[in-house]
């Protein structure tokens, strides 16, 4: 009996993500052809793996068994190019990093030009995914490492199978449009004003809900915005105040807001997560290693650069 490994990982794929059509978009192949490469490996073992009497596809329970092997196989590939690794002299490979835009712009950009340099032949490649939808990629292989973020009020990310690495703290400052005359002073003033609210599942949509609870007033949402661009356009624009954090400020043009004095105001912080490596050595993947390295380098020079640009910025 010859088993092509190559179809073990297309069954390893389906077992995993539950489906044809989502083993098919991870696989970059079409689902007729995940379907005829399943239809060979049961030609090839003899035995129905694939239950096609639902309308959902499942797996048999010999196919369920062989998703298992094929599981292993997966992971001592891993590990041989782990240990290749240690012979070339350079590292080498693909990684995928899902990230948010401003995370993208000022911390992803700066850490790739380093990567350029110091390992030409790792091939980043960039995702703009976040929230529940990248978790789900980075736990089914379709990323390598996930940047995320959350409120401070929330614990840290905590699963067996993932690892994080803290990478900053970003302070949230309240700001409101530069035209007002008059502008809120403290927290009692924010009762009244109208709101350019973040989803409640992000982070600074969070930190809302939070600064509301804290001091015992609703937010009158006028607009609920998810990119912090817009949500800065409309402040400027004078349709209301906003929490944003201190790293989107930097493509805020001089003038353009008004940043309050209002502080303690709480923080996001900042993650790179990656997936608990299962193989033998249970050292981490050396090429996503050295990408987080230079992730967090670039974000360790993030510091200074604020320093610089947040007091050109108009303040109360």
């Amino acid at each position: 009996m010859e088993i092509d490994p190559r179809r073990l990982r297309i069954l390893h794929e389906v077992a995993r993500r539950g489906g044809v059509m989502r083993a098919a978009e991870a696989l970059f192949l079409t689902p007729s052809a995940v379907s005829q490469q399943l239809a060979q490996l049961e030609r090839e073992v003899g035995l129905a793996l694939i239950d096609r009497s639902q309308r959902r596809v499942s797996l048999t329970p010999a196919g369920r068994v062989l998703a298992g092997y094929a599981e292993r196989v997966e992971d001592e590939l891993t590990e041989a190019r782990r240990e290749l690794t240690r012979f070339t002299e350079r590292l080498s490979g693909p990684v995928r990093i899902a990230a948010f835009p401003t995370v993208i712009t000022h911390i992803l950009v700066p850490a790739l030009r380093e990567l350029a340099t110091l390992h030409p032949r790792i091939v980043p490649s960039i995702h703009e995914v976040y929230g529940r939808p990248a978790l789900q990629e980075l736990r089914h292989g379709a990323v390598d490492v996930l940047i995320t973020e959350q409120d401070m009020s929330l614990p840290v990310l905590a699963q067996p199978s993932l690892a994080a690495r803290a990478l900053y703290i970003d302070e949230y400052r309240i700001v409101v449009p530069a035209s007002w005359s008059d502008p809120p002073r403290d927290v009692a003033d924010l009762a009244a004003v109208p709101w350019v609210a973040g989803e409640p599942g992000q982070a600074s949509g969070q930190a809302l809900d939070r600064l509301a609870g804290l001091h015992g007033f609703e937010p009158r949402r006028v607009h609920v915005i998810t990119e912090f661009g817009p949500a800065l356009a409309l402040v400027a624009a004078g349709h209301g105040v906003a929490i944003v954090p201190t790293l989107a400020l930097l493509d805020v043009p001089v003038g353009e807001v008004r940043v309050t004095d209002i502080r303690d105001v709480g923080s996001r912080r900042i993650d790179a997560v990656t997936r608990v490596s299962r193989t033998r050595s249970g050292e981490p993947d050396p090429v996503q290693a050295v990408v987080i390295s230079a992730i967090a380098d670039a974000t360790a020079a993030l510091d200074p650069t604020l320093r610089t640009h947040l007091p050109q910025v108009q303040e109360t």
